[in-house]
């Protein structure tokens, strides 16, 4: 089995781990209840479930107990697209090909469905105390999710971006912004892994940097790839953070140099990851995957 093959059978894992978490669609609150699911099951990688899961691997983990945080997390990352749609914010009437939340169910559900995934992320890692696994760790899994969607993760990065859109940035607040609203999930999804594996606080700290340096290149490829890709194979507008005077990495380091970063900073992170001292195949392949990806 080929890595493209491998990776379509996670994510079909990952899949069936989710919808066994998503609420039924029924009594007076039926509306929000479709809105919720119409929004995680919209499609998508589902990187940030299959980094925390593939960490907790690395480390000898093989129990139930990472499900429902997988299923959390993606949760989280749903609700922040749901509201990055809104009119307040980015005001997008679609996403991966289909009408975002908003644009289907009105502005008042989306903010609600949005709501309504934040709090059904906790609610759902909650279960993993019901799996008799060590309470401590759990614990310590619980405090990494609720730190890294919060002020000092994913929410405050994208303030810091919201409050300086269209201005000009020092590359020290644009490392920041992603950093926090591109990384911090990532971060958290893969010491997750590690935590609820038994892996120690060392471990856990560097696997912390690794996650850092994946997000950062991450999100500085998709500043490449916004400039050098085509629609038809990024499968949305190109050129987009020029035509709304969004401040990037390649429009403040240039394109080569964009690139020679990403090609150092992934190194950085497969190095670390490699001294580690265990293996995991499939998780060195799916970050190079998400360092190099077309779109």
């Amino acid at each position: 089995m080929n890595f493209k093959e491998e990776l379509q059978q996670h994510v079909e894992e990952i899949e069936a781990i989710i919808k066994s978490y998503l609420p039924k669609e029924e009594g007076f609150q039926k509306t929000v209840l479709s809105a919720v699911n119409y929004s995680i099951l919209a499609g998508g990688k589902r990187i940030r479930p299959m980094l925390m899961q593939e960490t907790y691997r690395l480390f000898g983990g093989s129990k139930d107990v990472i499900k429902p945080f997988m299923a959390a997390m993606e949760m989280i990352h749903t609700y922040s697209l749901v509201h990055d749609d809104l009119p307040a914010m980015d005001n997008d009437e679609y996403r991966r090909g289909r009408k975002t939340t908003h644009a289907v169910y009105g502005e008042a559900m989306g903010i609600l469905a949005g709501d309504g995934l934040l709090n059904l992320a906790f609610e759902t890692a909650t279960q993993a105390f019901q799996t008799g696994e060590e309470y401590e760790r759990i614990g310590k899994a619980l405090q990494i999710l609720a730190m890294k969607a919060g002020i000092y993760g994913m929410i405050g990065g994208q303030t810091v971006d919201i409050e300086n859109d269209g201005k000009p940035i020092e590359k020290d607040m644009l490392d920041f912004i992603y950093r926090l609203k591109t990384g911090a999930l990532m971060e958290g999804s893969m010491m997750i892994g590690a935590i609820l594996a038994g892996a120690d606080d060392k471990e856990v700290a560097v696997i912390e940097k690794i996650a850092a340096s994946v997000g950062l290149a991450f999100q500085i490829q998709d500043d490449i790839l916004d400039v050098t890709s085509t629609m038809e194979v990024l499968g949305k507008p190109i050129n987009s953070d020029e035509k709304n005077n969004k401040i990037t990495y390649v429009s403040l380091e240039g394109l080569e140099k964009a690139k020679q970063d990403v090609e150092e900073i992934s190194k950085q992170a497969l190095l670390l990851l490699n001294g580690l001292g265990h293996e995991n195949v499939f998780l060195n392949n799916l970050i190079d995957m998400l360092i190099t990806r077309e779109k």
